[in-house]
């Protein structure tokens, strides 16, 4: 805010505008944001984190149209209640010292099938090839198939159909072949 003001009423405004504009600096940072928009009130505030946010390594999504598991929409959650569960460091470190990790590229839901009545895409002991569905994510309404980065055979798959996960999180293990 770059205009001056003697009223007590300006000056309130102001303050509270700062601390809504450092809480929303706060949550771009803690969450990895490259940009935060908030209209309220009739104005409108933009963060921008001063970093360009860098290319992923991870695989091209394919974005998919419809879905099954798409709930109408009077009956959509505005947001998950599913609590995240990652496992611990000595539940993963138990695991087979040459499995690698396929993990979600996005925060999202994960869905095993592409359909409550199909099969799952992979299960403990298939073969997985390079660029294999191994699952969905919903994110924002949108299904992106979730590629199989390395062939091998599915040595575990710790997340449960229609479960919340986060971004690195692991959706399978893959004994690479």
């Amino acid at each position: 805010m770059t205009q001056e003001s003697d009223s007590p009423e300006a000056e309130e405004t102001e303050a509270g505008t700062t601390e809504t504009l450092r809480r929303l600096a706060s949550l771009v940072a803690e969450n990895g944001l490259s940009e935060l928009t908030v209209t309220d009130a009739g104005m409108t505030l933009t963060v921008k984190a001063a970093f360009e946010a860098a290319p992923t390594t991870s695989p091209s999504m394919t974005a998919v149209q419809a879905h099954p598991h798409v709930l109408p929409l009077a009956q959509t959650p505005a947001y998950s209640e599913t609590p995240v569960t990652v496992p611990s460091a000595p539940a993963l470190s138990a695991r087979a010292a040459t499995a690698v990790a396929l993990e979600s590229p996005m925060v999202g839901v994960f869905y095993r099938s592409p359909s409550p009545e199909d099969p799952p895409f992979v299960s403990v002991g298939d073969f997985v090839r390079v660029g294999q569905p191994i699952g969905l994510i919903e994110a924002m309404k949108v299904y992106s198939e979730v590629p199989s980065e390395v062939s091998g055979r599915v040595t575990d798959t710790p997340v449960e159909s229609g479960k919340l996960v986060q971004q690195g999180q692991p959706l399978i293990f893959v004994e690479p072949q």
